[in-house]
């Protein structure tokens, strides 16, 4: 009997020793874990997001909003770090995650579009290469600007300039 009881405490005390030294902190709900994990998606999806966000700050810059420039900017900048390499060159990935920084950090509009049309170079040459819409992709320029960027539509908003000017350019190349 003083055997089982000596055992039962053993194994009692075990279990407490085991349980008082479990973390709780580190349990995720799946809400949390959805939040936190990204999801899972191809090359291609990628780069469709990627020019989602690319198009996010066009509108942004179109409408003169910094704020939401700055926003798109850093979720281009989150969706180009989750591209492999083997899809994206190393360089590749690095010089958009830099335009878009550049975009967010930026003080001001005018910053921020002078960075666009660094970024738009940038997403022009992936446009060349991989489908970045299920639409057309329309390549435009300013001249006053003397840049370019891609829309989803024919119909010229132009970035740098807003509402001043706001359907100066053309379509110069369809993708």
């Amino acid at each position: 009997m003083k055997n089982l009881i000596l055992a039962l405490g053993l194994t009692i005390g075990a279990f407490i020793n085991v349980n008082a030294q479990h973390n709780h902190s580190q349990h995720t709900t799946p809400a949390q874990a959805q939040q936190t994990t990204p999801k899972a998606t191809t090359a291609a999806e990628q780069l469709q997001l990627l020019y989602t966000h690319y198009l996010g700050i066009k509108d942004a810059l179109v409408a003169g909003n910094k704020e939401q420039a700055a926003t798109h900017a850093n979720g281009l900048s989150q969706t180009a770090s989750l591209i492999s390499y083997r899809d994206l060159s190393e360089g590749n990935i690095n010089a958009l995650r830099k335009d878009a920084s550049t975009i967010a950090d930026a003080k001001d509009l005018a910053a921020q579009r002078k960075a666009f049309s660094i970024l738009s170079s940038n997403i022009s040459a992936l446009a060349e290469k991989f489908k970045l819409s299920d639409k057309p992709v329309y390549q435009q320029y300013c001249p006053m600007a003397k840049g370019y960027w891609l829309s989803n539509e024919k119909e010229i908003r132009n970035p740098y300039y807003g509402s001043s000017m706001l359907t100066c350019g053309s379509v110069k190349k369809t993708f």
